[in-house]
């Protein structure tokens, strides 16, 4: 009943000639994932996109292979089907989704690909009650784990130990650059130029209604002004600083988050207590940002404490006896 609703055919009703043929037709579709990956990686980790290319090469061997067997057990043409024209056949994400991903996510998809094509056949084959069809999804199953043996035996020829590490290196400092440093600028900014304004209404008003949306206000408002700031700064193509999406999202939210959490303890009417619980939360804050600054930027310690934590205190000095006059 699902396969006639959504017009796509049960694998257990698969006749041989198309299972080989879904196969023939997944294989180029392999091919074809791991060439996109290989020319998007090529640039900044040419390694890793030489092992793309290779098990490229090895799906179309594996594609030709299959042909020939087509030719050789059946007659006619091969029949046009593929994998979205079979209901619960293993599926590939979309590539558009992959390439955004890390070099340790592309790495861990391929693997998970291979594996998904393998274990598909291998369950296959142990429901099919026909010998031949079990037989062939059986020698599908075996191709398949033979990728992944080739898939790591090429992840060794080109990915010695100092290949790994530099583009470990490269990665890391892509995910510095695209997220870290636009996020921390981010959490800085909204941790620090908020606390004037809020200090300054809680002891000018001691209202924490009042004191709450001005820092929603504020601590929104600064999201908003930093993400479009940070997306408009730089393409990330010269600079090699990444998507000016992901780091517009990455300094916009931060720049909220920031703000908003020592905002968020006047939602508590007690302006005491709220204003306690506020205070310690920009200790957190501050402390947090040092460590940050140390961990990823490499900023030392003492550095970063008297930096951020100093000017936090200040600035929250400020707003406190501006809110007091």
């Amino acid at each position: 009943m699902i396969g006639f609703i959504t017009g796509r055919k049960k694998f257990s009703e698969l006749t041989e000639p198309e299972i080989l043929a879904l196969a023939i037709s997944s294989e180029e579709d392999d091919a074809a994932i791991y060439r996109s990956f290989a020319a998007r990686l090529r640039a900044e980790y040419p390694a890793t996109a030489a092992v793309f290319d290779a098990m490229a090469e090895e799906e179309d061997s594996h594609r030709a292979s299959l042909i020939e067997l087509f030719k050789r057990r059946f007659d006619g043409p091969i029949p046009l089907i593929r994998r979205e024209h079979v209901a619960g056949y293993y599926w590939r994400r979309p590539v558009w989704l992959v390439e955004n991903l890390d070099l340790d996510s592309i790495r861990a998809e391929a693997a998970r690909m291979e594996r998904d094509a393998a274990e598909f056949y291998e369950r296959a084959a142990k429901r099919a009650s026909d010998p031949d069809t079990r037989r062939l999804l059986g020698d599908l199953a075996a191709a398949e784990r033979k990728h992944e043996r080739r898939a790591e035996e090429l992840e060794q020829a080109h990915l010695s130990g100092d290949v790994r590490d530099e583009e470990e290196l490269v990665a890391h400092r892509r995910f510095v650059l695209t997220w870290v440093q636009p996020g921390l600028a981010g959490l800085m900014d909204g941790s620090v130029s908020t606390l004037a304004p809020i200090f300054a209404t809680a002891f000018a008003t001691q209202d924490t209604w009042t004191t709450f949306q001005v820092g929603l206000a504020a601590s929104v408002g600064a999201g908003i002004s930093m993400g479009f700031t940070e997306a408009a700064s730089d393409d990330g193509v010269i600079s090699g600083r990444g998507s000016p999406v992901k780091r517009g999202i990455a300094a916009g939210v931060m720049t909220a988050v920031g703000g908003l959490g020592h905002a968020l303890p006047y939602l508590i009417p007690d302006f005491r207590l709220a204003t306690a619980i506020a205070l310690a939360v920009v200790f957190v804050e501050l402390w947090a940002i040092a460590w940050i600054q140390n961990r990823y930027m490499q900023t030392p310690i003492g550095r970063a404490v008297f930096q951020v934590v100093l000017g936090g205190a200040m600035v929250l000095a400020a707003g406190i006896l501006i809110g007091e006059t």
